[in-house]
């Protein structure tokens, strides 16, 4: 099992270095590109080894049958993910399929290496398919909360710049687009979902319905609170301003209201780790000695009485 494991931990050290230095080659001959003097010429188109994995991948998913009433959520869930491409879909479900595969010839391959009763292969076998077919959801929901930490981080601040724009005498449309322009790189996701909306603005539909759109593509309840306040805002005519700056106080009591809840917290937190790792160690070094020094002159005066 140990020689397996660790056969299977350096084939994908390798292979990640491999694509690493691939990608790093790749960075600087883009970068001699951009500064060369003249124009280069380019013999041959070679795709990279990522694009090649992402086509086949792509072309697995395309090929194992999905379920249509599951297929609008799976839409949502890469969406408020980040993947808006409309391939985002079969290359889910081909890596789905791989990751299947994968796990279920590791299961087989560490059933046959330690000799598993056949009882039981059965048993691993399944066990580690369903894993590998679990596994990519996980990580797709994990980088759905990561994002949404993200955009819900870069609110205030957002809502602070949004204040600024409308005093200013811009429109709600246009200090968006402003807004997704000044902070596009301090916070890409949220101007991301910002640049969205005003091109489906844009494109004719209402602002109510383009607002509604950004909260349910990203499924962060702070700003599903904000475009309400927007709506409501809108409709009966109220003052912008005043509204995102009380907005914007709001999220900076309840982000600081969460970070007193978790510091209170944290004392409980220290319980184990303090009894577990410190206090045995302190006992060690405070006690220890005096225990060795009972030991050494104690005992032989009582063996000598």
């Amino acid at each position: 099992m140990l020689e397996l494991l660790t056969c299977v931990l350096f084939v994908v050290v390798a292979l990640a270095t491999v694509l690493l230095l691939l990608q790093l080659r790749n960075w600087r001959s883009r970068a001699l590109d951009r500064v060369a003097a003249g124009p280069v010429m380019v013999a041959a188109f070679l795709p990279s080894p990522s694009l090649i994995w992402r086509e086949l991948v792509t072309r697995v998913g395309s090929i194992v049958p999905a379920s249509s009433k599951d297929l609008p959520r799976l839409k949502r869930r890469l969406i408020r993910a980040g993947f808006r491409n409309p391939s985002a879909v079969r290359f889910f479900h081909g890596v789905r399929t791989v990751s299947t595969l994968a796990f279920t010839v590791l299961g087989l391959l560490w059933c046959l290496r330690s000799y598993t009763p056949s009882d039981n292969l059965l048993l691993v076998t399944g066990a580690a398919a369903v894993v590998g077919y679990a596994a990519p959801m996980q990580v797709l929901l994990l980088r759905i909360r990561r994002r949404q930490r993200r955009i819900e981080k870069a609110l205030p601040n957002a809502l602070d710049l949004m204040v600024v724009c409308v005093e200013a005498g811009l429109g709600l449309d246009q200090t968006t687009l402003q807004v997704a322009k000044e902070l596009l790189f301090a916070y890409p996701d949220l101007c991301d979902e910002l640049t969205v909306m005003n091109l489906e603005i844009r494109a004719g539909k209402r602002r109510a319905e383009g607002l509604h759109n950004l909260a349910d593509r990203t499924g962060v309840e702070e700003l599903k609170k904000l475009v309400a306040v927007l709506i409501q805002t809108d409709r009966f005519g109220t003052s912008i301003a005043q509204s995102l700056r009380g907005h914007s106080d709001y999220l900076r009591v309840m982000a600081r209201q969460k970070a007193e809840e978790k510091a209170s917290k944290l004392a409980v937190k220290l319980v184990f780790p303090i009894f577990f790792c410190i206090l045995p160690s302190l006992f060690v070094v405070t006690v220890g000695p005096v225990l060795t020094r009972l030991v050494r002159d104690l005992l032989p005066t009582i063996e000598n009485m």
